[in-house]
């Protein structure tokens, strides 16, 4: 019910007399978020940051560092981070962006497409790395059932260091794609469909519509879903934990692994703070030219 005018201006006055009254209230409802974020996420950088910088009697010292980079380990497992990276950023972005194209398109029943494609997001990780190591099982998973017909002799997807990067890869994106997919389908509904009406009226084609209207104009959403994916996959922990435990012969062990076993395994927190710190660090630089690159191309 439309109320009349004059209870409308009435009511907007009482309102403001609130808000001049309260006038903390905005902060003080934001307080308890902005308590979470100091505590679990504030905090403990900080704390790995000055962890790193201290000898054992309390002193600044830079030895922590030294002794992390002269292990040949460190830098094998920067490595493997690194190869990792390069590996599942590309294909987690290109191929959730071709799922968005896909259940964006105008035909009846792509909703459950869209539910389909969206459930592998619903499952943890930790559960969907279970059941797809349980799949990828070299005595009796489903993958070498499945090669075992053609004739192909059993892969070990998690036992083989050729294979067991991949495999991580493999279960990774099948969960993570999902996810990003439905930030890109968000953009692609902002698209005015009129654009496109006129391109097709001016003879563009499906692949030249792609490149010169959706993929512009998806600039923001670009940037965001890399900086986001490129800072999920670096913090990537839980698949390598439970799968591969950083084999076999350490072809899995990022930096993030690493710096879990410093910390819970070998009790040595100054080594476990210099490999978050660095680790922080890499992905704020990577994440500084991802976005100088992204904006110099939308100026």
């Amino acid at each position: 019910m439309r109320l009349p005018p004059f209870e409308r201006k009435e009511r907007k006055n009482i309102m403001g007399e609130i808000y001049i009254k309260n006038k903390w209230l905005p902060y003080l409802l934001i307080l308890p978020t902005f308590l979470l974020i100091c505590i679990f996420k504030l905090y403990p950088i900080f704390n790995s940051v000055v962890q790193g910088v201290l000898s054992s009697d309390g002193t600044f010292t830079l030895d922590n560092y030294q002794l992390l980079f002269a292990d040949k380990t460190f830098w094998s497992s920067l490595w493997i981070t690194l190869k990792f990276n390069l590996i599942i950023i590309p294909c987690q972005i290109i191929l959730s962006f071709v799922m968005a194209l896909i259940v964006n398109v105008k035909v009846k029943g792509i909703e459950g497409f869209r539910t389909v494609f969206y459930l592998p997001f619903c499952i943890s990780l930790t559960v969907a790395t279970v059941i797809w190591q349980m799949m990828l099982s070299v005595n009796n998973g489903v993958a070498n059932s499945i090669l075992g017909i053609f004739g192909i002799a059993p892969v070990g997807f998690l036992i083989d260091k050729k294979w067991a990067l991949l495999s991580i890869v493999l279960i990774a994106s099948w969960r993570g794609c999902a996810y990003w997919m439905m930030f890109f389908l968000a953009g692609l509904k902002g698209i005015d469909t009129s654009v496109y009406e006129s391109a097709k009226i001016d003879g563009a084609g499906f692949f030249t519509s792609l490149f010169k209207i959706t993929v512009p104009l998806l600039k923001n959403t670009w940037l965001f879903v890399f900086v986001a994916n490129t800072t999920a996959n670096f913090l990537m922990f839980a698949p390598i934990q439970i799968a591969t435990e950083g084999g076999p012969q350490g072809s899995t062990n990022v930096l993030m692994y690493e710096a879990y076993k410093a910390a819970f395994k070998y009790s040595n927190r100054p080594r476990q703070a210099c490999i978050v710190t660095i680790l922080l660090v890499i992905i704020m630089l990577i994440c500084l030219i991802q976005n100088k690159t992204l904006s110099e191309k939308e100026a």
